[in-house]
C-alpha cells in the first residue's frame, strides 16, 4: 500500500517477542502489534537496537520481518531496520524490505566494534549503493552505538545528492540543536527530521522542528498525547502532557531500557512472556514494579488493553 508523505508522528520500535526460553513467539509478536497500533501508533519500526536485532540470526531477522509485514496488512506504515556492515548485504536487506511491503529501510552508518569506521566518502557511497538497490525511502540513524561521527553538513550533503536519502533520527546529544542546523543547510531535502532520543527531549525536539518521534513501544498512547496538540498549534496542551509522561519516559530509558516495553506488554496481557535474549537480562524487579506503576498512574493503554 502506499502511504502519503511525508511521514510523521509516532513511529515506535517494536520489540522482539520471545518465549521464556529465548525461541520467537510470533503470535505474541503479532499481538505485540495489534496492541501498538490500537494504542494509536501511525508507523511502526521493527528490527531496530530497541527490538534486539543484534540476537537475532538472519532466518529470524526475515521471519520476523516476513511475520509482521503480512499481520500489519497496510494499516499502518512500517519502517524497517537494514543496517550492515557491509554494502550489498546492507542493499539487499533493503531491497527484500521494499519487496515485502516497508515503506522505509533504517540505516546505521557502517561500524563493526569499537574501532572499525569508515571516513565519509566511504559513508556517502554506503548510501548511494543502498539507495540505488531501492525506491523506498532510507532514514539514517544517527545513533551513539555506531560511534561515527555524522555532521548536520554532511548528513544536509546526502540529503540533497543521494534520491533516497529524506529522513533522519537523530539520537546524539543535543539533538535539538543538531535537527535545527540539519533543517537550516538541508531544507527541503530534509524530508523527515525526527526525535530519537526515546522522547526524553522531545519537546525540545519539536521545537527545533522534528517532525516524527520513534520511541519505544510500551505506550504509544502518552506520545500522541504530546505530539498530537503541538502538531495542532497548541504547545501549552503539548508540554503540560510532556511533563505529565516524562516521569515513565525517563524511567523507561534510565532504569528498564530495551526491555520496558515488554514488560508493560507482559503487565497488561499483551503478551506472556517479557524474556529478552542471554546475555541480556530483565532490570530488578523492584524497577519493573516502579515502571508499572508509573504507567498505571498515566493510565497507559497497555495495562488494560489485553485485560
Amino acid at each position: 500500500m502506499a502511504f502519503q508523505r511525508p511521514y510523521r508522528g509516532v513511529f515506535p520500535v517494536a520489540p522482539t517477542i520471545f518465549h521464556d526460553d529465548g525461541t520467537l513467539d510470533l503470535d505474541g509478536q503479532r499481538r505485540c502489534i495489534d496492541f501498538m497500533i490500537d494504542a494509536g501508533s501511525e508507523g511502526l519500526c521493527i528490527l531496530a537496537n530497541f527490538s534486539e536485532q543484534f540476537v537475532l540470526t538472519d532466518e529470524e531477522r526475515e521471519t520476523v520481518m516476513q511475520a509482521v509485514l503480512a499481520h500489519v496488512a497496510g494499516r499502518v506504515p512500517v519502517i524497517v531496520t537494514t543496517t550492515h556492515f557491509a554494502s550489498h548485504i546492507c542493499a539487499e536487506r533493503s531491497r527484500r524490505a521494499q519487496a515485502l511491503g516497508a515503506a522505509m529501510v533504517m540505516i546505521m552508518p557502517p561500524y563493526h566494534g569499537a574501532t572499525f569506521r569508515v571516513a565519509e566518502p566511504a559513508i556517502e557511497a554506503f548510501f548511494r549503493r543502498v539507495s540505488d538497490a531501492i525506491t523506498i525511502p532510507i532514514m539514517i540513524q544517527d545513533a551513539p552505538v555506531a560511534g561515527t561521527p555524522l555532521s548536520p553538513a554532511f548528513l544536509a550533503k546526502m540529503a540533497r545528492e543521494i534520491d533516497n536519502v529524506a529522513y533522519f533520527k537523530i539520537e546524539v546529544a543535543q539533538a535539538a540543536a543538531k535537527l535545527r542546523t540539519l533543517l537550516e543547510l538541508g531544507g527541503d531535502a530534509i524530508e523527515g527530521p525526527w526525535d530519537g532520543e526515546e522522547a526524553i527531549t522531545l519537546m525540545a525536539d519539536l521545537d527545533a522542528g522534528a517532525t516524527g518521534a520513534m520511541t519505544g513501544g510500551g505506550y504509544p498512547d502518552g506520545i500522541r498525547a504530546i505530539m498530537d496538540p503541538y502538531r495542532a498549534g497548541d504547545r501549552a496542551a503539548a508540554k503540560r502532557a510532556y511533563e505529565r509522561w516524562l516521569p515513565l519516559i525517563n524511567h523507561e530509558n534510565r532504569q528498564c531500557g530495551l526491555s520496558a516495553a515488554k514488560i508493560l506488554m507482559q503487565a497488561g496481557g499483551v503478551i506472556r512472556s517479557a524474556a529478552v535474549r542471554h546475555p541480556l537480562s530483565l532490570p530488578h524487579p523492584a524497577a519493573q514494579a516502579e515502571l508499572i506503576e508509573l504507567a498505571r498512574e498515566r493510565d497507559a493503554v497497555v495495562l488494560r488493553w489485553g485485560r
